[in-house]
């Protein structure tokens, strides 16, 4: 099985339609349908359920989906992490790190200063991502290592050092009835009427609940203002709350642990030493 089967494949069983997958494919439809056909006769299993009323994935064709979308990840990323060792800034390691966007910013600044008094330390760059986008971006080669914060990024597959624990905090108006709680507890916070929890993406997904769907730390700050919503964030986040906000302790709340993630089999030296700056400093 090569690359270009496993891309068609995936386009479909992502797509659950031939003609939507071939338009993304930039081909026909006919020679997509025939090379899924040939790839399932050579491995000798139904990938796809097709009837009137469309396409189904298999069983089968569920666990080629996960290993196939781990494979082109891996393929994507030695190509990234390749181009970068052998790019014209080759003389100079380069490394990426991933953050999410207004999260964990004095450690970061922490981490960055004390890297840079490295000899030979690498050249950093900051790569700002969304809600759980740094397990992709480690996977598929964009990053080196990343910030991650449990229990809200998973760590699996990946190998981590634990740098710094907080607890959580609930973000609501400053002129709400609850802004003058000294604490409050999750279940408190999880039925506010006229004021619904605002709802982040999890891998893309967004949530069930009637809160809005919220995409960046400024587009969620001004509905708080503006009470529309609250929100539940570690106690870091207190580095950009407004005039308008209150922050209120969650007594009961899980602690969030930040960690340093990155693949675990990259053999980079420069990797390895920012990796012992961040323990040595922060952890």
């Amino acid at each position: 099985m090569d690359t270009r089967e496993l891309r068609y494949f995936v386009a479909v069983a992502e797509e659950l339609h031939f003609g939507r997958a071939a338009e993304r494919l930039g081909m026909a439809q006919p020679p997509l349908s025939r090379a899924i056909k040939q790839l399932e006769r050579r491995l000798g299993v139904v990938l796809f359920e097709r009837d009137r009323r469309g396409v189904a994935l298999t069983g089968a064709g569920e666990v080629l989906l996960y290993e196939g979308r781990a494979a082109l990840d891996a393929t994507a990323a030695a190509v990234r992490r390749t181009q970068r060792a052998g790019g014209v800034d080759a003389p100079r390691s380069r490394l990426v790190l991933a953050v999410k966007a207004a999260g964990s910013h004095e450690l970061l600044q922490k981490l960055l200063d004390a890297y840079a008094a490295v000899p030979g330390a690498a050249e950093i760059e900051v790569l700002l991502c969304g809600f759980c986008d740094q397990e992709g971006l480690l996977r598929d080669g964009r990053a080196d290592a990343a910030l991650m914060h449990t229990p809200f990024n998973s760590l699996a597959g990946f190998d981590s050092e634990e740098l710094t624990t907080e607890g959580q905090i609930a973000v609501l108006p400053a002129r709400h009835p609850l802004a003058a709680r000294a604490s409050l507890t999750v279940a408190e916070v999880a039925d506010v009427p006229g004021l619904p929890l605002a709802r982040w993406p999890s891998y893309g997904v967004y949530p069930p609940g009637p809160g809005p769907e919220i995409r960046d730390q400024t587009q969620l700050a001004q509905l708080i203002a503006l009470g529309r919503t609250l929100a539940v964030v570690p106690d870091s986040a207190r580095a950009w709350l407004w005039a308008e906000h209150a922050a209120i302790p969650l007594i009961d709340a899980p602690q969030v642990v930040t960690h340093i993630a990155w693949p675990a089999h990259s053999r980079s030296l420069a990797l390895a030493g920012l990796i012992r700056t961040a323990t040595e400093c922060i952890g």
